[in-house]
Order: C-alpha cells, then sequence, then structure tokens
C-alpha cells in the first residue's frame, strides 16, 4: 500500500533500496561516464553506496535526518572525487533539512531536496543547463515544492518524472564543467552521467514509497 509518510526505520529501508540499485546500476552509469568523461562515475557512485549500505547496516538510525546524513558522510569518504563530494554534500545538507522531523512525508521531501541542491551548487558552482547532476536535482526540488501538499506516493511520482525530464534535457547541453567542458559539442546527444544517477536513487525511492 502506497506510503503517505515513511517513519526512521521506513527511511532506512528505502535508502538501502537506493543504494542497491546504484551498485546494480554500476555498468549503466559507468556507459554513460564513458560517453563524457573518464568512465568512472560508476565504480565511484558502487564503492559510495556499498559503504553507505553497511553504515546503514551497522545499527539503529537514530533519526530521519541521519539515516540521509550518514549515507552522505559514508559516501564522502568512501568515494573522493567529484562525485564523492557532490552526492556526499547533496545528502548531509538535505538530511540537515529534516533536523527534529519524526517522520518524512512530502514536505519534508521537499525541503530535503531542496536543501540538498542547494548545497551541490554552492560547493561546485553549476547551475541548471550546465550538464552536471544538478539538471536532475533541480526540477526535482522545484516540483518537489509544488506537490508539496499532496500524499507523499503522488509527489514522488512527479518528483521522479521532472528528474527524468532533466536528464532528458542534459543530452542537448554542452558540458561546462569536469573532462565533459573539453568536448564541446561532441558532448551532444549524452545525458550527463551524475544526472542519471539521481534518476536511479529518485525512482527506488518511489518505487519504496509506492509499495
Amino acid at each position: 500500500m502506497p506510503k503517505n509518510s515513511l517513519s526512521k526505520d521506513e527511511v532506512k529501508s528505502m535508502l538501502l533500496l537506493a543504494c542497491e540499485r546504484i551498485i546494480a546500476a554500476e555498468p549503466e552509469l559507468s556507459e554513460a561516464d564513458r560517453n563524457l568523461g573518464d568512465g568512472d562515475h560508476g565504480l565511484g557512485m558502487e564503492r559510495g553506496m556499498k559503504a553507505a549500505t553497511e553504515k546503514l547496516n551497522s545499527g539503529e538510525v537514530e533519526s530521519v535526518e541521519k539515516a540521509f546524513s550518514s549515507v552522505g558522510m559514508a559516501m564522502m569518504s568512501s568515494m573522493g572525487g567529484a562525485s564523492g563530494a557532490i552526492f556526499g554534500t547533496f545528502f548531509r545538507h538535505g538530511g540537515k533539512a529534516l533536523n527534529g522531523q519524526e517522520t518524512l512525508d512530502a514536505a519534508g521531501l521537499a525541503a530535503f531536496l531542496q536543501a540538498g541542491v542547494e548545497g551541490v551548487k554552492q560547493r561546485g558552482g553549476a547551475a541548471v543547463g550546465d550538464k552536471t547532476v544538478v539538471d536532475a536535482m533541480q526540477p526535482a526540488a522545484d516540483k518537489a515544492s509544488q506537490v508539496m501538499n499532496q500524499t507523499l506516493s503522488d509527489a514522488i511520482v512527479a518528483i521522479h518524472e521532472a528528474s527524468l525530464a532533466g536528464l532528458e534535457a542534459s543530452k542537448s547541453m554542452i558540458a561546462k564543467f569536469g573532462r565533459a567542458k573539453t568536448l564541446g559539442e561532441a558532448c551532444l546527444g549524452f545525458p550527463d552521467a551524475g544526472a542519471l544517477s539521481v534518476t536511479v536513487i529518485l525512482e527506488a525511492m518511489k518505487d519504496y514509497i509506492s509499495q
């Protein structure tokens, strides 16, 4: 039955599913990165999510905030490089926005996504249109703000769809960051690998909430 709010333990289970999905998507993520970069994004995300899985399974989560922030800490400490900093920041900053929340509802998810993407933009300087993770994160956060009064199960469907639209839009962008920046127009037609990771994570969240 679709869920309208999640307890801290349900948030933990949802995040474990997201970790599982990213690990399984490593070949797809690596292929996406080979088209634009050095091809290590998938392996880095796999390593980060394995560390996050271990962290989440190490004991009971203290709170909704800690569930998200522990994923960010594990990714930062295990991955290194730009992706570790970006996704670590996303989960840590997003988690802080949930301080004191006993459950996660649509409004809380909106707060998480908005704080997460703001942290990423502050850290890396990217904006929508630069062919980065922000191209999937920002549309998801914007949609979340629009649907925050809906049920959690309805909201996450719309949020995931918005991230997919952002991912698709990234195919027609010329990269302004990273190794892809050197490709110029040769990067047209390919999605950003980090944005692809965002959609995988949000799809896992949607599937957990909707089950």
